[in-house]
């Protein structure tokens, strides 16, 4: 019997059962029908979806704590954007916009941006404070698997 993951769907917000042997193969919601992957950051609006996000999402969620005016944050972008087409489905790539969620970084202690995040089960993996290389980034996130 294969394992099952639980996959929050960044579109509507439900939660899908997805063998993990079809992770790969562009796995849809059963509610919406639109992808559960996209290949680049999801956009969080909310902190309640953030929790539901985060909450319920079997595997590691990196999330990039970012600001507008903030010019590392405007360099980390792209490289984190082209982790998400990289590294998707293994992780699940989030932004979080201190500016708009100020309780989100403050739950999470967010002293310096961009800071990323690796979440799984709602649990803090690991902290990373500054912009990072494409190649930094990913050895960093392997760290994890």
């Amino acid at each position: 019997m294969s394992e099952s993951l639980n996959l929050c769907c960044p579109h509507c917000l439900v939660t899908n059962r997805v063998p993990a042997q079809r992770l790969a193969q562009g796995p849809r919601c059963g509610r919406c029908k639109q992808a559960l992957f996209a290949g680049q950051p999801v956009e969080i609006a909310s902190a309640a979806s953030f929790d539901k996000l985060v909450g319920q999402t079997d595997i590691p969620v990196v999330v990039d704590f970012w600001a507008s005016w903030c010019g590392p944050c405007k360099m980390m972008a792209p490289v984190f954007s082209a982790a998400a087409a990289r590294l998707e489905p293994q992780y699940r790539f989030a932004k979080v916009e201190t500016e708009k969620l100020p309780a989100l970084a403050q739950r999470y202690a967010i002293r310096s941006i961009p800071t990323l995040l690796v979440l799984k089960g709602g649990q803090e993996l690991g902290r990373q404070a500054g912009a990072m290389d494409p190649g930094g980034l990913e050895r960093w996130l392997r760290s994890f698997s």
